[in-house]
């Protein structure tokens, strides 16, 4: 027990990064951490011994005792000097290894208890010699492999006659990695530890002359790239003085390109060509440059820099293809009608920038080919959906080797032709990310006053963009750039009604999907009936897409049909849907016969189109409570909540108590509540909806009703008013009440669908609930209240209610 007690030994640590001390070296380093000059300052104060020992993980600033090895070496510091930049330099020397059996503290500085390792020797002097001998061998041999070296330390290291000293020096100087390093120190018995930094040497030799293969095959590319520029440039200057071109150069066909297209480009570009061409004869031909020139030139030689001859343009003839290839949408065709109109007598108009806006599926990208078509010009389409780098408009400027035009020189180069139609399609969906903003660059592109030089980054020469006809498209116009949107023409192109549809599908969709399955109105006839019930139970969408994707669903059911059957033709009845298409995935709209307390039959505008909307509300006793429900945006909340403040505003008028509000709760619910819902026009639907089930008089189910409120009562205009009134007309609504401010639009709403319906104006809420809620009387016999909502219970009413109550 005394002999271990002496073995025993509590020093402050320092953890050491990049480095190791290993005994009998002296070395220099200098110390900088906090922790590391409290350790060193304690052991040189007490006996100038102390324990340094590496890091497992080198960039670790603060190390605990976890993050050190368990192994390394006392030392003795002899010498301290201060640095002027702070830190501590220190000459140390190793005295022999140590072991961390326990650590008493981390902080300020780290203490452990040591345990001495001494060296043993487990083989034979003769064993040992030679693994020393082997040791110095390999030293030798890495020295020569890598360099790293010198002789003359070499040399002082292979005089080192003891064992374990001269493993432990090897280790040191010649070992790169800390693990290596450490692996020796751990070794106690001397012969492993020799035999361990012989395998390492050899590992380390083997890795050296890799290293230095590779070095030499890199300089021997190095030189013959040297050389093959050196007589590349000589065979320049030997051309010139001859005065001849080479036709196997890449610089021959690029000239041969710019003397047959010379004539037809502007002055700018002949001048670029010109210097491309002499920068490309004084580059090496293997070089990146040199690629990059080649695309450059190959790009501005094959743009179509011509100025188009275009024919006079027959009025007549566009206007039969337009409405050859699209039934309805009167104002795309009549807009292009007038500039086709126009551009025939002025013969220089500029081309217009049309975005034609509307719900996915109404036909806004086969309308641009229409147009294409129609003029007698090429089309080609670019999707800006997700777009977020500026250079896929505009390109990359050609600072490296990936570089290409923008979307827009690339269009134009694919269709061949310095006038086509061009679609920019979902131009509301562009984005913003850390290469810049498309829409910025679009700027440029679509203004007729600038597009005349746009300039692609790549290229770097102005190419006259105004003579292509941009055609944009939009599912909605809010999230489009101001600045941009102020360069375009909007044109809305609403959703097409069910009679539309109809007709489309009768007319363009069926006879495609017939052709499409090879068969003809002969073998397949589908009702008209069949057709209205697709409309009606299996699509629910502004355009007609579904639809045409159920008309293919029943070709393929048809011709399955006739092949197994072997009929000639086939009749698809609406009985056989089920079958064909499955259960029907939508009910038709249909309204209420009876009046009903709280209930009021709305019109709402989707990106589907028109539809019915029921509002609901119900009254209890309670606190004053307002409940609202249907997954409804901010926008319409704040309508309901307009709404009672109104009705708080006209309690009396209304024949309501004027505390009503205090021991009254509302919940006002809108069905359908997975369907998100928004927006001010149901106003007056909730409005209707909150005085009927308070006054518990019931509301006329044939009303439909839609427009914006204020808290006094007015009835603002709303939008989509062909969409409601249309929808109104499929759910048999006899009374549509509108804002009286939007009774102009109904020049917009079919005939076959105004003649059905008694359609009457509203200035005020007033007008609404004179309509749609029924007189006391009817009201008693129709439906008894709940129970009283505080009626007003003064002797008479107000004159100016007499008529509402």
């Amino acid at each position: 027990m005394p002999g271990k007690k002496k073995n025993m030994l509590i020093l402050p640590a320092l953890p050491l990064r990049g480095i190791m001390v290993f005994p009998t070296m002296l070395v220099h380093f200098d110390v900088g951490r906090d922790k590391s000059v409290a350790a060193l300052e304690e052991g040189f104060a007490a006996d100038q011994r102390v324990f340094f020992v590496a890091q497992i993980n080198q960039q670790e600033q603060n190390p605990t005792s976890q993050d050190c090895y368990q192994v390394g070496t006392i030392a003795i510091v002899k010498q301290v000097t201060r640095m002027p930049d702070k830190t501590t330099r220190i000459l140390a020397e190793g005295l022999e290894r140590a072991r961390i059996r326990a650590v008493l503290q981390e902080e300020p500085f780290m203490r452990v208890k040591l345990t001495r390792v001494r060296n043993t020797i487990s083989a034979d002097e003769a064993e040992l010699t030679a693994l020393a001998r082997s040791a110095k061998r390999y030293l030798e041999e890495l020295a020569d492999e890598s360099g790293r070296l010198p002789p003359d330390a070499v040399a002082s290291i292979c005089e080192v006659e003891d064992p374990a000293q001269l493993a432990d020096i090897i280790a040191a100087n010649a070992l790169v990695r800390i693990e290596h390093r450490q692996r020796v120190l751990e070794i106690q018995d001397v012969a492993k530890r020799l035999e361990t930094l012989c395998a390492i040497l050899a590992q380390e030799k083997q890795i050296a002359s890799l290293e230095r293969s590779v070095q030499t095959r890199i300089q021997q590319q190095i030189e013959k790239h040297n050389r093959e520029s050196y007589l590349h440039e000589q065979l320049i200057a030997i051309r010139g003085e001859l005065g001849g071109d080479d036709p196997d150069s890449p610089g021959h066909s690029l000239r041969k390109q710019y003397a047959e297209r010379r004539e037809s480009m502007p002055l700018e570009a002949r001048e670029k060509v010109e210097r491309e061409l002499g920068r490309l004869d004084r580059l090496h031909p293997d070089s990146p440059e040199s690629g990059v020139v080649q695309n450059r030139l190959e790009w501005i030689l094959s743009m179509p820099w011509e100025a188009p001859v275009e024919p006079p343009p027959d009025i007549s003839t566009a206007r039969s293809m337009l409405e050859e290839d699209h039934h309805a949408l009167e104002k795309v065709k009549q807009r292009l009608i007038e500039f086709l109109a126009v551009r025939s007598m002025s013969g220089g108009l500029k081309n217009p920038i049309l975005c034609l806006v509307g719900p996915p599926g109404v036909g806004k990208t086969s309308v641009a080919q229409s147009v294409a078509r129609a003029m007698g010009r090429p089309f080609v389409r670019m999707s800006l959906g997700g777009m977020r780098d500026e250079a896929e408009i505009r390109g990359h400027r050609s600072t490296y080797i990936g570089a290409m035009p923008g979307g827009l020189i690339s269009g134009v180069r694919r269709a061949k032709a310095a006038n086509p139609v061009f679609l920019l399609d979902e131009i509301d969906k562009l984005s913003v990310g850390v290469q810049g903003d498309p829409a910025a660059a679009l700027l440029e592109a679509l203004d007729p006053e600038q597009n005349r030089a746009f300039r692609d980054l790549f290229l770097d020469v102005p190419f006259d963009l105004s003579r292509v006809m941009f055609i944009t498209t939009a599912n909605m116009a809010d999230t489009i750039p101001s600045p941009l949107l102020d360069r375009m023409e909007m044109i809305e192109i609403p959703s097409y009604t069910n009679l539309e549809k109809l007709e489309i599908a009768r007319k363009y969709l069926l006879p495609k999907q017939r052709s499409a399955h090879g068969m003809n109105a002969a073998k397949l006839r589908v009702t008209d009936a069949t057709l209205d019930a697709i409309l009606a139970l299996y699509t629910r969408e502004a355009g007609v897409r579904e639809l045409e994707r159920n008309i293919a669903a029943i070709c393929r059911k048809a011709a399955c049909s006739l092949m197994e059957t072997g009929k000639k033709s086939i009749t698809i009845a609406p009985k056989l849907l089920d079958s064909m298409l499955g259960l029907p995935k939508y009910s038709r709209d249909h309204i209420e016969t009876a009046p009903m307390c709280g209930i009021i039959n709305g019109l709402a505008y989707t990106m589907a189109g028109g539809s019915t909307l029921q509002v609901e509300c119900a009254v209890a006793l309670g606190s004053g409570k307002l409940e609202i429900t249907g997954n409804l945006g901010d926008v319409m909340q704040e309508s309901a909540r307009a709404a009672v403040s109104f009705i708080r505003s006209r309690a009396v008028a209304l024949g309501l108590s004027p505390d009503f509000y205090q021991k009254t709760d509302i919940h006002i619910h809108v069905p359908e509540g997975a369907v998100p819902k928004d927006g001010p026009s149901a106003g007056v639907a909730l409005t209707c909806a909150i005085v009927s089930a308070l006054t518990g008089r019931p509301a006329r189910q044939d009303v439909a009703m839609t427009g914006e409120i204020t808290l006094r009562g007015r009835v603002l205009p709303i939008g989509g008013v062909r969409e409601k009134v249309l929808a109104a007309y499929r759910a048999g609504v006899r009374v549509v009440l509108l804002p009286a401010e939007n009774l102009r639009d109904l020049c917009e709403v079919p005939e076959q669908a105004r003649s059905h319906m008694d359609i009457r104006a509203l200035n005020n809420i007033d007008d609404a609930l004179k309509c749609v809620l029924l007189e006391r009387e009817a009201a008693q016999a129709v439906r008894e209240p709940v129970y009283p909502i505080g009626r007003y219970s003064g002797t008479a009413y107000p004159a100016a209610c007499e008529e509402m109550v």
